[in-house]
């Protein structure tokens, strides 16, 4: 199992300290970004502070949670080998991984339940990029 590089704004900072603690339960190792109480903040300087962590280090498998994902989604994948999918269903997210090979899941806070937020993600991680036609494309982004 990759380790887990978690981050949020704000709005996201409840999911995100959620996620942890199962994620925490199940012995999965987490490194925790920010921000560290519920204080106002941009999203774009986690989303940035996570993105060039993951370039570095492609162990990594990325979470980022703001209210709706998008802001997250859009900030992450500006950087280079970062490959954010903003995952609001089961389809979706399997998805992500089986034919993009996303390495960090976006997700809404304020759009998913904690229970569909921990259902998506635990989806994310057992899921397994398929390769073959798929690879090719992901080399032209």
């Amino acid at each position: 199992m990759k380790k887990i590089i978690i981050a949020s704004d704000h709005a996201g900072y409840s999911l995100k300290e959620y996620l942890k603690t199962s994620l925490i339960k199940k012995k999965i190792k987490i490194h925790d970004v920010g921000p560290k109480t519920l204080k106002k903040v941009d999203y774009p300087d986690y989303a940035h502070k996570l993105s060039k962590i993951l370039k570095k280090n492609s162990k990594f498998i990325g979470v980022l949670i703001c209210g709706s994902g998008q802001g997250m989604i859009m900030t992450a994948n500006k950087h280079k080998n970062v490959r954010a999918a903003l995952c609001y269903d089961a389809k979706s997210t399997k998805l992500s991984r089986l034919h993009n090979d996303a390495n960090v899941i976006t997700l809404g806070s304020r759009l998913i339940s904690k229970k569909n937020a921990i259902k998506y993600l635990n989806i994310f991680l057992k899921t397994d990029f398929e390769g073959g036609r798929h690879k090719k494309r992901i080399k032209k982004i």
